[in-house]
């Protein structure tokens, strides 16, 4: 079962971080560089309506909660989403990920962090170990139940 999302320090942590609209692994990353005892996860977050498939999403977790720092620009209720973890840093870890990637392939951006090689490749979706290809297709699954066609119903009656 996931952790519930804590509303109110995602807010919180999106204005102390100046969070922006579509960067989400680099949200994650200043929220974790100023929350102590936090993970770093990267998964996929699932919402009822478009875009109808999982998204690629990182967010930070504490003992008791997910804080989602990019939470305030996904224009829908924080109770409308499900978070599907794929991959778990330490702080440490992130902040030696991160530095790594700089310096072994300075053009690219550094995150995503992915596992080590060799990665496995899911199409054109993401590219990580097998949690990842287990954490998509447990997103799939939720979008498509929360995604169902809605019956009509009998008018003639």
């Amino acid at each position: 079962m996931s952790k519930p999302l804590d509303e109110t320090l995602s807010k919180e942590l999106s204005e102390r971080i100046k969070s922006k609209a579509k960067d989400p692994f680099n949200n994650a990353y200043k929220a974790a560089l100023l929350t102590e005892g936090c993970m770093y996860v990267q998964g996929f977050l699932v919402g009822d309506g478009k875009p109808y498939r999982p998204i690629e999403h990182s967010w930070i977790e504490l003992e008791t909660c997910i804080v989602d720092p990019t939470l305030p620009h996904l224009n829908k209720n924080a109770e409308q989403f499900f978070y599907f973890p794929a991959q778990h840093l330490t702080v440490k870890k992130l902040v030696a990920a991160v530095e790594e990637a700089k310096e072994d392939y300075p053009d690219d951006e550094p995150l995503p962090v992915y596992d080590a090689l060799p990665h496995e490749y899911y199409g054109n979706l993401i590219m990580g170990s097998k949690k990842y290809s287990e954490a998509y297709k447990e997103a799939e699954a939720k979008c498509r139940e929360l995604n169902k066609p809605k019956k009509e119903t009998d008018s003639t009656s």
